[in-house]
């Protein structure tokens, strides 16, 4: 295979070998009720009160597409592990059920669905695998990157975490999730442009290191690039900002910001501030980076550190505090009855559902619930279809929507629940209940298993 990643045509391949399997298990022994099958995550990582939503309903509308091809098929054959009858109908397969999902850029809690498949068992199981994938991936990065614009409070945060993620879909993929969140802008070209995100790039060290002069250096790209950022910590940062100055005022060179990408980046913001304002140079900004998190963004904004951008990289891109969440897809239905498994610290309540939000007096979040499906509440519910029948019956999300809505989604939490404090620290636990309904259907089901 000479592509960098998967083709369309080798996505129905890129999953687990058991939900292969235990396709052909329910194939063999027509095993084909109707399931339904939830997505949620059981717990939030340590220091974190909310996620971002996000991939959950751009997967909903790949699963529509998703094919055995016949390359594929036969390279499946080549595993010696599946009959011809079996592999013959995984060529004719298409996607045929249902699938709600919440809106894209929703703020989402423990055990609460980011989506839910209703579909015969043997499709809705060959799902497993990607859709974990998809909606992990840009859920962990968009909550990330949710962390960090709240901590920079209105200050541009830009992505520089390309070279440090893992992977060269990951890096792609991330910009939407980026975009969602409310990132200003990505030095990923390629990522920029698919995901309308605008792309924006300073210069490296080793362009200053090649020059045998730092003046000469930053002359040339200033004259290459007018308006552009320039790095000043290669080797002194302060003589870095004196050189910058002498260009914009004594040979009249337009250099729209300086970067400061090591050191103490609140002093030498400072300093650098004083020095251009000095000059006469307000109007050039100074953006700093150098493996900045949210709360040392937060540190550097509640200081009052003279900052007009963030560049953001590696704790971003590889979301280094927390890697992964503990994402689960569940059978819960099975043939119109409810299905669960009790396995120790791992509840799951069965049947289909819906959750719903409930806004305080104030028009402020207050709490949600979860439900059964058919259960009536008077708050706004979340779930809503996306495919049915395997057909679209939403477009695909809008970015621009779902950056509002996240937007407007933090504003209304409680200030405790946004908080990038420890938990510990500041409390903020968003309550998340479940309906008696759903309690006691649980309860039931679980009795019955005795």
């Amino acid at each position: 295979m000479d592509a960098l990643w998967p083709s369309e045509r080798e996505l129905a391949l890129l999953t687990d070998l058991y939900e292969l399997t235990m396709a052909q298990a329910y194939w063999r022994d027509d095993h084909r009720g109707e399931a339904v099958f939830s997505l949620f995550f059981r717990k939030l990582p340590a220091g974190r009160r909310f996620a971002v939503a996000c991939g959950q309903e751009y997967a909903a509308h790949l699963i529509r597409g998703l094919r055995f091809y016949p390359e594929q098929i036969e390279r499946l054959r080549q595993l010696d592990l599946f009959e011809d009858a079996f592999l013959r109908w995984l060529a004719d397969f298409r996607f045929e059920g249902e699938v709600r999902a919440l809106p894209e850029g929703s703020v989402v809690f423990p055990n609460e669905p980011l989506l839910e498949v209703r579909a015969p068992v043997i499709q809705g199981q060959l799902l497993e695998s990607l859709l974990m994938n998809y909606v992990n991936l840009e859920t962990l990065l968009a909550s990330k990157a949710a962390r960090m614009v709240l901590a920079a409070d209105g200050v541009p945060v830009v992505d520089f975490g390309m070279r440090r993620m893992h992977g060269l879909e990951s890096a792609w993929r991330g910009v939407r999730a980026y975009r969602v969140a409310g990132i200003a802008g990505t030095s990923n070209v390629l990522g920029g442009l698919s995901f309308d995100l605008p792309v924006r790039g300073t210069m490296a060290h080793s362009y200053i290191q090649s020059h045998d002069d730092e003046t000469e250096a930053l002359r040339r790209y200033a004259r290459d690039y007018p308006g552009t950022t320039l790095l000043v910590d290669t080797y002194d940062t302060l003589r870095g900002v004196d050189r910058v100055i002498a260009l914009v005022r004594d040979e009249g060179l337009d250099v729209g910001a300086v970067r400061i990408d090591s050191g103490d980046l609140g002093e030498l913001a400072g300093q650098a501030r004083r020095k251009l304002d000095a000059a006469g140079l307000q109007r050039v900004r100074i953006v700093v980076s150098g493996g900045l998190d949210e709360h040392r963004i937060q540190t550097l904004v509640e200081a009052g550190a003279p900052i007009d951008g963030f560049g953001v990289g590696t704790e971003m891109g590889s979301v280094a505090d927390a890697p992964s969440l503990d994402f689960a897809y569940k059978l819960t239905e099975y043939q119109g009855r409810p299905r669960l498994k009790t396995s120790p610290g791992k509840p799951l309540y069965p049947g289909a559902k819906q959750v719903w939000r409930f806004s305080d007096g104030d028009g402020g979040c207050h709490y949600d619930e979860i439900t059964g499906r058919d259960e009536a509440r008077d708050g706004v519910p979340l779930l809503r279809p996306v495919v049915a029948n395997g057909e679209a019956v939403a477009p695909l999300p809008d970015p621009d929507q779902a950056r509002q809505r996240l937007r407007d989604q933090l504003a209304s939490l409680p200030a405790a629940v946004r908080s990038l404090a420890p938990v510990a620290e500041a409390g903020g636990v968003y309550p998340v209940r479940i309906s008696e309904a759903l309690t006691a259907l649980r309860r039931d089901t679980v009795s019955a298993l005795d």
